[in-house]
């Protein structure tokens, strides 16, 4: 849907605005929540979409944050794509840069080491939430359940037990995928 109204697309800057502050660990931590702005709320692009927007985004070279410009143009184009490309890039820039400079001056204080120790358990919450929003259609589908619960857990197991490079299990994904989720 390239036609969005103005408001519509002020509504989509200011989501992803405040998405962008709650975005410890990247913007693909809050994916769950974008799905259910743009896919669920308001109906601009379908579960299908949303996944392969942050598919695609991922497979391309690039920093991770890709898939947020991917998913702007699916909803509203070209205007679209910069409404949730700033909406995401410009709070969460300018709040690091003010923190950080503040932070660095503080660093050994117990204030900042307890916060920074804080944020692990929320960063893992917010992935374990994106890891399902993107699972969760392939988990439903009885043709392809099994293989997608089956690289859940093979994913979990590496990643718990092993050194192995993310990217070995993202191409597991893609074989999988390529052979139609086994």
């Amino acid at each position: 849907m390239n036609g969005l109204a103005w408001p519509d697309l002020l509504g989509l800057t200011g989501h992803f605005m405040l998405l962008s502050l709650l975005a410890i660990g990247g913007a693909i931590t809050t994916a769950s929540d974008m799905h259910r702005y743009v896919v669920t709320e308001h109906g601009w692009i379908s579960d299908a979409q949303f996944t392969s927007s942050i598919a695609i985004a991922q497979a391309a070279p690039g920093p991770n944050v890709l898939f947020v410009a991917v998913i702007g143009w699916n909803v509203a184009g070209p205007v679209g794509m910069l409404a949730t490309l700033a909406g995401t890039m410009l709070p969460s820039s300018l709040l690091v840069l003010a923190v950080s400079r503040w932070a660095a001056q503080r660093r050994e204080s117990l204030g900042v080491r307890a916060f920074a120790t804080g944020m692990a358990p929320l960063t893992l919450g917010l992935l374990l939430a994106t890891g399902w929003v993107l699972a969760e259609p392939f988990a439903r589908e009885p043709g392809q359940r099994f293989g997608a619960l089956a690289l859940i857990a093979v994913t979990i197991a590496a990643m718990l037990r092993t050194k192995l490079s993310p990217i070995w299990l993202v191409a597991l994904g893609a074989v999988v995928g390529a052979l139609g989720g086994i």
